[in-house]
C-alpha cells in the first residue's frame, strides 16, 4: 500500500534545499543524532543544500537538526568555502578559551555570550566518504563547537552565561516576518 502525501507536505520527505530551517520548540533540536551509516548520493546531497540554505539565511554554520534531519552531518563556514563534514568528531579542545557572542538560525534574534575553545582538532567524513582532519581556530572553531553541539541535542543557549541572554529583534516583530 502506497502512502499519499500531500503537496503541501511533500518537501519534508524530499532532500532539497526547500525545508525550512527547524526553529524551537521543535524536539528534533533537543535529540541526539545517530551516525550516519554510509556516505552515498542522499548524503552527498543533503550536504549540499544544507550549503544553499545556509547561505540563503546568511549563516555560518548549520547543522542536519536544524534542517529536520537526523543525522550527524554538519556545515562550516566561516569565510566563502564551506566544509561539509559527516560524523564530525572533536577530538582535540585547547586549553584557552574565548567567551564571544554567539546567535543561531534555529533561535533567531537570540544572542549570548558563550565560552568557548579558541582552537580544536576535528575528524570527519567529507562528501565522498573520506576520512578528513582539520585543525581551527578562532571562528571556524567557535562554529565547529557551536555545530558539533547540535548534533548531541545542545543549543547555545545552554552553555550562554544567562545574564548575557538578550533579543536582538523582540519574538513579537519576528512573527511578522
Amino acid at each position: 500500500m502506497d502512502i499519499v502525501v500531500p503537496a503541501e507536505f511533500r518537501y519534508l520527505y524530499e532532500v532539497s534545499d526547500k525545508r525550512p530551517i527547524t526553529k524551537i520548540p521543535s524536539p528534533i533540536l533537543r535529540e541526539k543524532c545517530p551516525p550516519v551509516a554510509r556516505v552515498n548520493t542522499r548524503i552527498k546531497n543533503i550536504g549540499e543544500n544544507m550549503v544553499r540554505m545556509m547561505r540563503e539565511a546568511n549563516g555560518i554554520g548549520l547543522a542536519a537538526p536544524q534542517v529536520g534531519i537526523r543525522e550527524r552531518i554538519v556545515v562550516i563556514s566561516p569565510d566563502d568555502r564551506p566544509i561539509v563534514l559527516i560524523n564530525p568528531e572533536i577530538t582535540e579542545f585547547s586549553e584557552e578559551t574565548v567567551i564571544a557572542q554567539e546567535g543561531c538560525l534555529s533561535l533567531p534574534g537570540l544572542y549570548g555570550d558563550v565560552e568557548r575553545a579558541e582552537s580544536i582538532v576535528i575528524k570527519g567524513l567529507d562528501k565522498r566518504g573520506r576520512e578528513v582532519e582539520f585543525e581551527m581556530e578562532g571562528l571556524a572553531a567557535r562554529i565547529a563547537q557551536h555545530e558539533v553541539d547540535h548534533l548531541d541535542g545542545i543549543l547555545f543557549i545552554d552553555k550562554a552565561d544567562p545574564a548575557t541572554l538578550h533579543w536582538e529583534t523582540p519574538p513579537s516583530e519576528m512573527d511578522d516576518e
